[in-house]
């Protein structure tokens, strides 16, 4: 890797074109600046599941099995319309990293209010087609009728959160694009923290159940936008305030919906790998498909330390790219890849020596503890698997190369279908796994493949044509 790195020279800048030279601005990259995002932003992501907890929890004491079900159907529909709009933190992150690295504080406040009016827009949007996304959850998820009763109370309620629920992305995205990942923590801790106290305050205190809970999240939502906006704007320097045309600069919002589309089709086909993971699996019986659910939840552990460390991957690079300055790009790409596996092999290893422990808390069944006993190294390894994946992910997001990584997906989706297809008619559930640990390794190793051409694209002299062309949406 190390060699992959530097086999081209290191140079940072370039010229204009008419030959006025573009400054770099030389920065050290450290493993405590590594450190210092992965760490605050992985407790962050760590404290999510346990708004899903508590609801159910609230629900659960209530003693309504309809409510309950309801709460899960309507909470899978919004795992997956929030997780389609997710990249509104992450486009935000990698921009507004790239803007604080050249030094452009005009620049970083354009990019956070061209994220807020997306944010609103898009929240706006869901709202008007409530009906329409409870109706397609219903159609795919085909729950009883008292349960789809519950389920459209609670969608139609909890979609109010939409609004602020994406403000709080774009709010998360422009803190971490400033490289403040303590700040990050604290604003998940106002957000995550009003919604589990609210959510029990209605919820149970209050005895409006089901609605009850949904209120408290758009509540918990709203009291983290309005945190997290008044504290960014506090921070901002009245000098560098952009102008009304400069936020609504055509290329700005082209280059931001272009970088924020490319993300959400990855994101598209990533959980239609899972999709199919679980359809295929189903195949081979309930058994099988209880199993694998139970073991996805290790990855998904996995994943919320592996994000940590893709976050900070995507502040550190688009910081080197907007500093125009490239030891700083490859020492971040070398010390991120260096410490996500390293903390992939220790959760990894976590997995293996306590997993059986781990598979009887989530279930009571024998067969199916016995089960996913015999999956459990497969299940293991996917942290050690997909670990290059997240990094290289931070790596295309901060670097807002975002079409590269969008194209990679889809093949990687299309290679996961065809090994999953000719494998498991063979081997099984087995096959099936080793067709996930095969996507997980074929993603990383991709993009890692790719780093070279598109870095020396980025960092050549030709690259650099002015601030608003530079590291073109490709």
């Amino acid at each position: 890797m190390h060699e992959m790195i530097d086999q081209d020279d290191r140079r940072g800048g370039g010229t204009e074109p008419g030959g006025q030279t573009l400054r770099s601005r030389p920065f050290a990259v450290t493993h405590r600046d590594v450190w210092k995002i992965t760490l605050p932003m992985t407790l962050a992501f760590l404290t999510t599941p346990l708004i899903g907890l508590t609801d159910t929890a609230v629900v659960g004491r209530i003693g309504d099995a309809t409510a309950l079900g309801g709460l899960a159907v309507g909470a899978l529909i919004f795992d997956f319309a929030f997780a389609t709009f997710n990249f509104l933190r992450s486009g935000t992150t990698g921009l507004t990293a790239q803007a604080a690295g050249e030094e452009n504080g005009r620049e970083v406040q354009a990019v956070f209010w061209r994220s807020v009016v997306l944010s609103l827009l898009i929240g706006a949007g869901l709202i008007a087609a409530e009906p329409l996304i409870t109706g397609l959850g219903r159609l795919a998820i085909a729950p009883g009728r008292g349960v789809v009763a519950a389920t459209g109370l609670y969608v139609f309620v909890r979609m109010f959160s939409a609004p602020f629920a994406f403000l709080n992305y774009a709010i998360l995205g422009h803190v971490l694009g400033c490289g403040r990942g303590g700040l990050g923590l604290a604003l998940q801790f106002v957000v995550n923290g009003s919604n589990i106290a609210l959510s029990i305050l209605f919820g149970l205190v209050m005895e409006y159940g089901i609605a009850g809970v949904a209120v408290g999240t758009v509540c918990g939502e709203a009291i983290g936008a309005l945190v997290g906006f008044l504290v960014v704007l506090q921070r901002f320097d009245a000098a560098d305030r952009p102008s009304r045309s400069r936020v609504f600069e055509r290329a700005g919002f082209v280059r931001m919906i272009a970088v924020n589309r490319d993300i959400m089709i990855r994101s598209f086909c990533l959980l239609g790998a899972f999709m199919l993971f679980a359809r295929l699996g189903a195949q081979f019986g309930t058994l099988v498909l209880a199993a694998n659910g139970i073991l996805m939840n290790f990855f998904a552990v996995g994943s919320y330390f592996l994000d940590g460390m893709a976050t900070a991957t995507e502040q550190l690079v688009g910081r080197s790219v907007g500093a125009r300055y490239r030891p700083a790009f490859d020492r971040a790409v070398r010390l991120t890849i260096l410490w996500g596996m390293a903390v992939s092999l220790v959760v990894s290893a976590v997995f293996l020596f306590a997993g059986e422990a781990l598979i009887a808390a989530l279930t009571t069944d024998p067969a199916v503890r016995q089960m996913a006993t015999d999956y459990l190294p497969f299940a293991a390894l996917t942290p050690v698997a997909g670990a290059l994946a997240f990094i290289m992910d931070g790596v295309f997001i901060g670097a807002t190369w975002s079409q590269t990584m969008r194209n990679m997906m889809i093949a990687a989706f299309l290679a996961f279908a065809a090994a999953a297809y000719a494998l498991t008619p063979i081997y099984g559930n087995t096959g099936l796994w080793l067709a996930l640990l095969a996507f997980l390794g074929f993603r990383g190793f991709s993009l890692l493949a790719l780093v070279p051409r598109r870095r020396a694209e980025t960092f050549a002299a030709r690259s650099w044509r002015g601030r608003r062309e530079n590291v073109a949406v490709r």
